[in-house]
C-alpha cells in the first residue's frame, strides 16, 4: 500500500500533551508518509508564532521531520490544482494546497484531523487518523 500524505495538524501533534495523539502520529511518520513544502511551511509558522518554540527546536523537529517523510514541492502546477481544488469542493486555500499536493503525488488517502473525513476528491480520500483506523 501506497503512503499516506500527512497535513500539518498530524505532524504538530508530535508536540502534543495529547499523548495518544502524539504517539499515533510518531507511528504514522515511523511507518513512511508523504508530505509537502506546504506542511512545512504550516509547522514552522505554528511552532514560531503560536508555540513560541525557538529556531533551534523548530529547526530539529523539521529536520526530522523531513528525515521521515517523502516531501513534495510546491510548484505552479500544484498552485493551480489548489485553485482549482478550493473552489470546487470550497476548502480553504491552504487546506486546497495540501490537497493538490497530495493528489498530485498519487497517494489514495490524506490524513487530517481538520477536514472534513470521508471526502472523496478524484480518488483521493480523507481520513481522520485519530477516528478512523488506517492501514
Amino acid at each position: 500500500m501506497k503512503r499516506p500524505f500527512l497535513d500539518s495538524n498530524i505532524v504538530l501533534y508530535l508536540l502534543s500533551g495529547d499523548a495518544e495523539k502524539a504517539d499515533r502520529a510518531q507511528t504514522l511518520l515511523e511507518a513512511g508518509c508523504v508530505i509537502s513544502v506546504q506542511v512545512l511551511n504550516e509547522v514552522a509558522s505554528v511552532c514560531m508564532r503560536k508555540l513560541k518554540m525557538p529556531w533551534q527546536e523548530i529547526e530539529a523537529l523539521l529536520i526530522a521531520v523531513k528525515a521521515a517523510c517523502q516531501v513534495v514541492p510546491l510548484t505552479l502546477e500544484s498552485h493551480e490544482k489548489a485553485i482549482e481544488v478550493a473552489k470546487r469542493f470550497k476548502l480553504p486555500f491552504y487546506d486546497a494546497n495540501i490537497v493538490a499536493c497530495a493528489l498530485l503525488s498519487g497517494v489514495p488517502e490524506l490524513l487530517s484531523e481538520d477536514m472534513r473525513g470521508g471526502l472523496q476528491i478524484d480518488g483521493l480520500v480523507i481520513q481522520n487518523p485519530f477516528t478512523t483506523p488506517t492501514r
